[in-house]
Formats: C-alpha cells, structure tokens, sequence
C-alpha cells in the first residue's frame, strides 16, 4: 500500500454559542425567561436590569387608565463601549402615566386545609381531640374527601397518639365533616352529596327525598333512568324534576374552592387591539425585562483594555450578545403575532365560529422563517385580546373541506357544536349522528366518529348522559 496525502473540501453546518442562545431564549415562556435573566445576571456583572431600578423611582404623574400608543417602539441595541448603559432594551423609559398594567395580583387565599384548621381552634373540643381531628384534616384531599380508611387512620394515629381507638376517629371525622364548606370529609360522592343537603335548612322543599335519592339511588340518577327513579322514590315527574335542579345545586368537590398553594400565572407577552379599523399587535412591555450594561463596569473596562482585561471583555461580549437576542426574541414574537392577527381578524371580529383554518408553514412563509422556529415562538407565548388571553398555538388548527370548495377550520366546528348542544331540547339532546347531519346541511361534511372526537374534546358528555326530565 502506497502511503499518499489527500486534500479534501467538506462544508458541515455548526451552531455558535450565539445561534444557540438565541434559539433557547426563544423557545423560553415569559417566566422561564426571567428565569433564566436572573442567572446570566448573577453570573455576569457587567449586565444589569432598568426595569427594576424603574419601578423605585417616583412616578411623575398619576397613574392614568389611557391606552398607550399601538405602535411598538424599537429596542436599543448596545454597539459600542461608549454607548453603554445610555439605553436599556425594551425601548426609552416611559412615565407610569404611560405604562399598561397587566399585573395580576393574587389574594393570598388559604388552603383547605388552612382553613379547616382554622375553624377547629375556634371550637370547645380538647386538644386530644383537636390532635384526632388535625389526623383525619391531613389525609384530606384537594377536592375535600378523605382518602385513607378509618382503619389506615387508627394505624398512622397510634404512632402519635397513645390509646388511640376507632371511636375516637369516627367523632373526629364527624367534628370535621361539621366544618365548612359542607360535605368535605366525605369518603365518597354519595356522602358528599348527603353531608351538604344535610346542612340545609329542614323546611327546604324536597330535602329529605333528594337525601334518599343520593343515598340509595345514585347510580340510577347517573344512568338517568327517571322512570325507575320515579317508581323508587314514589315521586310525580315534576317532583323528581324538583329534586334533581336541587341536588345540581351542590358542589361534587367542595374543596376545590380553595387555594392550592401553588399559584400560576400567565403573563401575556403581546396585546391585541383595533386601531383604525385594524388588529394590531403590540408588545406587552411589562413582560419585557429591559437589559442594559453596567456603564461602572463598562468604564473601569475602557480604562484596562491596555492592561490587559480579557475576561471583563468576554464579558462584556456575552452581555452584549444577551440583550441582543433578547431583543430579537420579542421582535420575531411580535412578527409572528401580527401574521397571525392579519390571518385570524375574523375571529377577533366574531368569535370561534370564524375561525379560518391555519398551519405552522403558511406563517414561516409569511414571516421567512422555518416552521420550527413559528413552533418555538407559540408554545408558552400568550396573546391578551378583547376575548380573552390565548395561547399562540390556539390560532392554529386542521381544515375540513365545505360543500362550497372552501374550508372550515376544527376549531370553527368546535364551537357550532358546542353552540348546537347549548341550544338543545334537554328532554331529545342530539345525537353526534344529528349533530353530523346539521353541519352536513350547513355546508360542513363531518364524519359522525370526528363529531365525537370533538365532542369528548370540549368534554360535552353523549346523548344519553345530556338527557334531562
């Protein structure tokens, strides 16, 4: 074998260190994001945050309920050491007479059961007793019923309570079904049920047949068979009428009210209003962390440059490629957005009934950009519109194909079924064969099993379980 030397050209595509921070902080929500800020800041002196200097200042007017301009001001982008620190990213300083609050402030609800412990200090019981009930409070859960059995109870109970017995479970278990909301402590729906109409007055009409119905014949009510319901209860049809408006009264899980301790938010990262007779995008600024560099840093970094000050000017580097692709992430959101917004403006005009079939590929067109990257910007990225705050993704949906050669999108038929059930007779709920066959007339062929797909999707129960007295 002769031994010779080659050359050989090849091209291989290789993502930068910027490429691939760009691409993170894209696919980031607005709180990951933050998140994610507050590293590079710990990390990185020579970055810092406007915002939160902005929020300490006094404010020069009073707060005012006016919208600010729709027109979304560009960001300033850092380009030299001379320049830093002058403009933070997300656009100039504006006075809080100007700023939108999208801040959602929750009220520091307590739990379950916070609020149940709260109700057995209030009461005469002894504290041996409050221990036995502070047990059973424990093994609640967050709908409000009790999930160990009484023997599990006594066995986890011995371990902290000396001569502890069964009895003593069983009055702490009644003390704490006494507590409200009514019917927690249940073990399941059946006493749950029992325990609230129980708390109501005794003159309430139908209360101690709607106790028996639940009691005994639960299962039958759940089957809807009003007939054997009827002949059970030896109750006229208006009577049982009566007694089932009464019993849909109460809550199936009465702790699901209260808080769960763990709160999240959704922070809108672009608003949608119409201005001139347009839908028009804007950014949400108060989602937009306003990113500058430290000019201290920066100056102490123009005086060593002669010194040798390499690491501060890597520094400097990453800081600058950070508030840029920060920048460049809110800016694709917004283009992203209003492709959507110019394409979806009958649905803001009329709701999800007009609602036009959408795909990932048609807004990379639009915006040139690849469809992975229109995935990345609507995931976890939430729109604030006159009906309600939305996720990008919402905008998008399948097509079926209409009489008239047009198409309709899923989310469209979605809601004229949702509308079709809404305006139903209770006593002939329609099938998902009828359903079919009224979108057939409408122009819309849709197969009877997608009419189901669709129907589980909203949760809307079949026909035999919609059907009413």
């Amino acid at each position: 074998m002769k031994h010779s030397l080659q050359l050989k050209l090849s091209q291989h595509l290789t993502l930068t260190p910027q490429l691939q921070q760009s691409i993170r902080l894209l696919q980031l929500s607005t709180v990951e994001l933050n998140q994610e800020l507050e590293r590079y800041l710990a990390e990185n002196p020579l970055l810092e945050r406007a915002d939160l200097e902005a929020e300490g200042e006094a404010p020069q007017a009073a707060p005012s309920t006016e919208p600010a301009n729709t027109e979304a001001e560009p960001a300033t982008q850092v380009d030299d050491a001379a320049s830093f620190g002058d403009e933070p990213v997300g656009g100039p300083r504006r006075d809080d007479d100007d700023r939108e609050d999208f801040t959602q402030i929750a009220a520091a609800e307590p739990t379950l059961q916070e609020s149940l412990i709260r109700q057995l200090q209030l009461t005469a019981m002894s504290e041996r007793d409050k221990r036995v009930a502070l047990l059973v409070i424990a093994h609640l859960d967050g709908d409000g019923y009790l999930t160990a059995s009484l023997a599990e109870l006594l066995e986890v109970g011995l371990a902290e309570i000396p001569d502890l017995d069964a009895d003593e479970i069983s009055i702490a278990l009644r003390q704490v079904q006494n507590l409200e909301p009514a019917g927690v402590g249940a073990r399941d729906l059946a006493e749950c049920l029992a325990l609230q109409l129980k708390a109501l007055d005794p003159a309430t009409p139908h209360r101690d047949r709607a106790i028996e119905l639940v009691s005994r014949h639960l299962d039958v009510l759940a089957a809807r068979d009003f007939n054997r319901l009827r002949r059970a209860l030896g109750v006229t049809e208006d009577e049982l009428r009566e007694i089932r408006a009464l019993i849909l009264t109460l809550d199936p899980k009465p702790g699901r009210a209260y808080g769960e301790g763990d709160v999240r938010y959704v922070v809108p990262d672009v608003t949608v209003r119409k201005a001139g007779g347009r839908w028009v995008a804007q950014l949400n600024r108060d989602a937009m962390p306003r990113l500058r560099i430290n000019k201290m840093y920066a100056d102490l970094l123009q005086a060593s440059r002669d010194n040798g000050g390499r690491n501060l000017a890597g520094q400097l580097q990453e800081a600058r490629w950070l508030i840029k692709n920060v920048q460049q992430r809110f800016d694709t959101i917004l283009r992203v957005t209003q492709a959507i917004v110019d394409r979806q403006r009958n649905f803001f005009e009329h709701g999800e009934v007009a609602m036009r079939p959408l795909v990932l590929r048609e807004i990379a067109e639009a915006v040139g950009l690849h469809e992975s990257t229109i995935s990345r910007v609507t995931t976890q990225k939430y729109m604030l519109t006159t009906r309600g705050i939305f996720e990008l993704k919402y905008f998008f949906g399948s097509h079926v194909a209409t009489d008239t050669g047009g198409a309709c999108s899923s989310t469209a038929i979605r809601a004229l079924i949702k509308q079709l059930v809404a305006a139903e007779d209770g006593r002939k709920p329609l099938s998902d064969h009828r359903i079919s066959d009224i979108l057939a007339q409408q122009g819309i062929q849709v197969a009877r099993r997608t009419v189901a797909k669709y129907r589980e999707a909203l949760h809307i129960q079949p026909a035999s379980m919609r059907k009413s007295i």
